[in-house]
């Protein structure tokens, strides 16, 4: 254990993982963050697809959607690879790290939403991507200048450093992690929600919450 000092809502650490100069680490927040990934990344697996049902506006017709089962294989291995993307980023206790995770969950959530074949889902899985490809500057910024005013991106030695951390490297971070995560810029999209295969368009939803969580967590205890 390296009797950290307990970040302000972190805790103390319960678990640790030595890769190098690379720490993983549990407290009880990021272990609370890592059991909902984790269940969201099995139930995703074990899963069966919901089939959409569209109804009529003013009438009693409706109808369900075929979904082409090589769409859904793609959507299945994007929400998965999005999930232990997610575990990646609760866990890691690298600054570096943790923006390569949250690089990795925008792509996979743009493949998620754009693996349905509809006008309107793809133009806002378009939008998306410019936004999460727009993002990596702040989020990829905020590490480098953590990295040249700390000289280290170790977040156990950031939480015990007496040297401060910007507050423009803080709010780089915490931006990129909104544009990475679909949050708030499309969270609410309807365009969005109306991609088929429930559960794994939950995916995009659940790991932008943690991710921002996560974040939330990082900066304040830094």
């Amino acid at each position: 254990m390296f009797n950290l000092p307990n970040p302000q809502i972190g805790g103390p650490e319960l678990f640790v993982l030595e890769f190098g100069d690379i720490v993983a680490y549990f407290s009880p927040y990021t272990a609370v963050l890592f059991a909902f990934a984790l269940l969201f990344t099995v139930l995703v697996i074990v899963s069966r697809p919901e089939r959409q049902v569209d109804i009529a506006f003013g009438g009693d017709a409706y109808y369900t959607k075929e979904v082409e089962p090589d769409l859904l294989r793609f959507q299945r291995f994007m929400a998965i690879a999005c999930g232990l993307a997610t575990l990646g980023a609760m866990v890691t206790g690298d600054v570096f790290n943790f923006t390569l995770f949250a690089s990795m969950i925008g792509i996979t959530n743009i493949g998620i939403v754009a693996a349905y074949r509809n006008r309107h889902v793809l133009n806002a899985a378009f939008q998306y991507g410019i936004v999460a490809m727009l993002a990596t500057v702040p989020l990829f910024g905020g590490a480098a200048i953590v990295l040249s005013s700390t000289g280290t991106l170790s977040m156990w030695e950031l939480f015990t450093a007496a040297v401060a951390v910007p507050l423009i490297a803080k709010a780089f971070l915490v931006l990129g992690v909104m544009g990475e995560g679909m949050a708030p810029f499309y969270i609410a999209k309807a365009e969005i929600t109306r991609a088929q295969g429930a559960p794994f368009i939950l995916m995009v939803h659940v790991s932008s919450l943690l991710l921002f969580l996560r974040v939330m967590e990082i900066v304040i205890s830094m």
